[in-house]
């Protein structure tokens, strides 16, 4: 399974990684790729500070999580000066828990996933169209949608949510 979410113009493959430690990350933007970027998985400090580390492994039989921590470091990263930000916190090939952060008026363009989605708000507001409705989620709102449900995203107010994706299993 890709670890990919379609997005209609643009879609972003979170990476593949290498065996020197890197993890490339693609951005496609009306089928042309506008960014590629390889990103280190390592905390070494010599790391150049718009570089996020990714925490390894994002796949163990257990994991925990400090949310308000890391919804502050999403915040303190360069790329947070967008409006947006986003980190994957669990990676299995069937499964997806991101982390997505949101500045107020941020758009996130209409869009789909090939598996089942929940959207679960951890702060702010924000408002989901999605199959001719309008979702209108605030901290504790949680919105599950179906495998191929086209919908957008957008923040109201400065917010943080929790993104999961479950997909199909294979045999």
């Amino acid at each position: 399974m890709h670890d990919r979410v379609n997005s209609p113009p643009w879609t972003i493959d979170p990476g593949t990684s290498s065996d020197h430690g890197l993890t490339t990350v693609t951005v496609t933007q009306l089928g042309n790729t506008v960014a590629i970027q390889e990103v280190p998985m390592s905390h070494t400090p010599e790391h150049e500070a718009h570089r996020r580390p990714h925490v390894s492994p994002m796949a163990d039989p257990f994991m925990e999580f400090d949310l308000p921590a890391e919804i502050h470091r999403l915040k303190a990263e360069a790329t947070w000066s967008t409006g947006q930000n986003a980190r994957t916190l669990v990676k299995y090939d069937d499964f997806r828990v991101v982390l997505i952060a949101l500045g107020a008026d941020a758009r996130m363009p209409e869009h789909k996933a090939e598996g089942r989605i929940t959207i679960h708000v951890l702060s702010g507001h924000i408002r989901v169209k999605a199959s001719g409705r309008t979702f209108s989620l605030r901290p504790g709102g949680i919105l599950a949608l179906d495998r191929g449900i086209a919908h957008d995203v957008y923040a109201l107010d400065e917010s943080a949510l929790l993104l999961t994706i479950a997909w199909p299993g294979t045999k």
